[in-house]
């Protein structure tokens, strides 16, 4: 079974057994009729902003898992901390400052807090866990046999710090002293320990109960880009450049010649599936910070890959071969996302007729008609769709059904990935750090960065 399908049956404790509501369409004018282009993107920046910043989880600072607007948490508590969530929630920060939502020094304060938190907080050779408790530090198993080192959840979080450093580099002495605690944390991740004894391809967890008993090597284009790359760039704990061309790449056995919906399919998403495109978090999670724009390697175009799935998943919604109420040019994307059926990875070829607004917001780079169009259909005719924090997770105009819940991992990428499209900011900032340059040419990549 394909890596993220083993992964995906262990977060299936992302029940939404609650009482499910009726997704109204709207047909009459609301607020956000009228408004300009720039002002919706600033509303959405906003209020997604604010999961991060009024939303945080109080004692640490850090994203919570997940904010459920029913105050409901039927599966854990709601000071659950995610690590990988709050990379993105230190990115969409930055992106409060640069929209004037907060100021500099209520970012640096805030960051002081984050950071301080994490340099307590229980970690495994380095590593975070996936889930912290966010008023002790203490690991929260995410299952059973997960309960040490995330090392897919870590990169994400580092991501997001090393963009906080690039952008404070040169600052005043308080937000020196937060590069230099940030550096720290940046060399004491031992990526290499996640080699398994010196394999050539990566694990995605260690446990100091279990061992590597969860037996996740990580291989084959994901959402997992990133840690190859970060675990290329340590300056402490480096991995040879072989367990990413072996493993990650699998001897050159990634690259697709396939095209889906007439675009070129580029990486192979699923080795040995039918199906031949991912979920739209693969082209999101990655890129919040890493720059696909001229960024390539022996494999793949990474622009042309990252745009092209979210091409084919346009074109996917507006064929709709199931026939989905709702599908079409203005509502599409499939991503994991919260289902009428639990929790579950949604893409071309397994779909329930879910749409997650992530999927097409977080793709504004990549195909910004076909998303500003989501964006105004959402928030013109279904506001009932629109909560405080952005729109909510996930609905289904095919069963009337929607959750007024969040997930930090979905919101987060919607306020950076705007602004990398409006700015390129968050892009900027991290193809900066000298360790990130010295990773991708380690690993063969090119970057030819945008005028």
């Amino acid at each position: 079974m394909r890596l993220l399908y083993i992964y995906v049956l262990a977060i299936l404790v992302f029940s939404c057994n609650s009482k499910t509501k009726q997704a109204k369409y709207v047909e009459n004018e609301n607020k956000y009729v009228g408004l300009s282009d720039d002002v919706l993107l600033d509303s959405i920046q906003k209020q997604t902003f604010n999961y991060f910043w009024d939303g945080a989880e109080p004692n640490s600072g850090l994203a919570r898992e997940r904010l459920h607007m029913d105050d409901d948490y039927p599966t854990s508590p709601k000071n659950t901390i995610t690590t990988g969530g709050s990379g993105f929630g230190f990115m969409a920060i930055l992106v409060g400052v640069k929209r004037q939502f907060i100021t500099r020094e209520q970012a640096l304060e805030r960051f002081h807090k984050m950071v301080d938190f994490l340099e307590t907080a229980d970690r495994f050779h380095g590593v975070w866990p996936h889930w912290l408790n966010g008023e002790t530090g203490k690991m929260i198993p995410f299952s059973k046999k997960d309960n040490g080192g995330d090392l897919v959840e870590t990169a994400f979080l580092i991501e997001g710090m090393l963009t906080v450093a690039a952008y404070f580099k040169n600052g005043n002495e308080s937000e020196q002293a937060l590069v230099t605690k940030i550096d720290k944390l940046w060399r004491t991740v031992e990526w290499n320990w996640y080699t398994k004894n010196g394999e050539e391809v990566l694990y995605w967890h260690w446990s100091p109960e279990y061992g590597w008993d969860m037996d996740f090597p990580i291989e084959g284009y994901n959402e997992c880009l990133i840690m190859y790359v970060l675990a290329a760039a340590s300056p402490t704990y480096p991995i040879k450049p072989s367990v990413y061309h072996n493993g990650w790449a699998r001897n050159g056995g990634i690259v697709s010649n396939e095209k889906y919906y007439g675009e070129d399919v580029v990486l192979d998403y699923y080795a040995g599936s039918e199906t031949l495109t991912g979920p739209m978090f693969w082209g999101h999670y990655s890129y919040v910070g890493l720059d696909p724009r001229g960024l390539s390697d022996s494999y793949a175009d990474y622009w042309k890959l990252v745009q092209n799935q979210a091409k084919i998943h346009h074109k996917y919604a507006v064929d709709n071969p199931e026939n989905f109420k709702g599908y079409g040019d203005s509502l599409w994307g499939l991503t994991s996302s919260y289902s009428v059926k639990g929790y579950k990875s949604h893409r071309p070829g397994n779909d329930v007729g879910v749409i997650a607004p992530t999927a097409a917001l977080s793709s504004f780079p990549y195909t910004p008609k076909e998303s500003m169009k989501m964006l105004k259909k959402l928030y013109r005719d279904h506001d009932s769709l629109i909560g405080k924090y952005g729109p909510y997770d996930a609905f289904s105009l095919e069963d009337n059904w929607y959750v007024p819940r969040y997930l930090a991992i979905d919101q987060g990428p919607i306020p950076v990935m705007i602004e990398n499209y409006r700015s390129g900011m968050l892009w900027e900032l991290f193809m900066k750090n000298e360790d990130v340059q010295k990773g991708l040419d380690k690993l063969g990549f090119t970057y030819n960065k945008p005028q």
